[in-house]
């Protein structure tokens, strides 16, 4: 009985949405048949100059370095780098460290898929200066930095199921939760398939909690 109850409960929230989705498709459908020629071209005009805005917006970026994965050859490199942009993921890296190599492979791709931010790679042993200052101390790490500021840092693989064959979704995920690229998902989980994988190995973040980690630092002053 109780599930019968439950079934037809569902039944009617489910007749419910479709017809709040049907309301709102013949709202949309009534307002373009209001609207006149000048309505419909002033409409494409708004479309086209979003349009041109974004790509504006892209050749900015690409201009920049954005769309792909770089190394750059000093410290003083790395200041520069970042005053230009807004969103910079950089890759604090030892040529002798395996687990870096394993990174670069994700860091590639992801600079592709999100030329809203800048991906770099910098050579600690060149960098000296940089790492005291920024607290670099396990390798890998990931600085993540905003306007300038360096806000968020992942530190080895422990944010990323604590192994090595952590999938790219999985680090596109983390670096969501540090709000240093523009993410789809849900912060608030890992994807699926990794959190099935890996279980336990997994500490969800809160994104309020990771942006109000003390990790400011002065790196936007040379």
């Amino acid at each position: 009985m109780a599930a019968d109850m439950l079934s037809k409960a569902m039944e009617n929230q489910l007749i419910q949405t479709a017809k709040i989705m049907e309301e709102q498709l013949d709202a949309e459908m009534e307002k373009l048949d209001k609207m006149d020629e000048d309505d419909m071209d002033r409409l494409k005009e708004r479309r086209l100059e979003a349009l041109k805005k974004a790509q504006q917006q892209k050749q900015e970026w690409l201009s920049k370095g954005h769309g792909e994965y770089r190394e750059i050859p000093s410290e003083r490199d790395f200041f520069q780098e970042v005053k230009e942009s807004k969103n910079v993921v950089c890759h604090f890296y030892k040529d002798s460290t395996f687990r870096c190599k394993i990174l670069d492979k994700h860091l590639a791709v992801l600079s592709k898929k999100h030329i809203e931010t800048k991906f770099l790679k910098l050579n600690v042993e060149k960098a000296p200066f940089l790492c005291e200052r920024l607290r670099i101390k396990a390798i890998p790490t990931l600085a993540l930095v905003k306007d300038g500021k360096t806000k968020d840092y992942v530190v080895g693989f422990t944010d990323l199921g604590n192994n090595d064959d952590f999938t790219t979704e999985t680090l596109e995920w983390r670096l969501g939760c540090g709000d240093i690229i523009t993410y789809s998902g849900n912060v608030m989980e890992p994807p699926y398939e990794s959190q099935k994988k890996y279980g336990a190995n997994f500490t969800k973040l809160d994104k309020k909690t990771i942006r109000g980690k003390k990790y400011d630092s002065d790196s936007d002053d040379d």
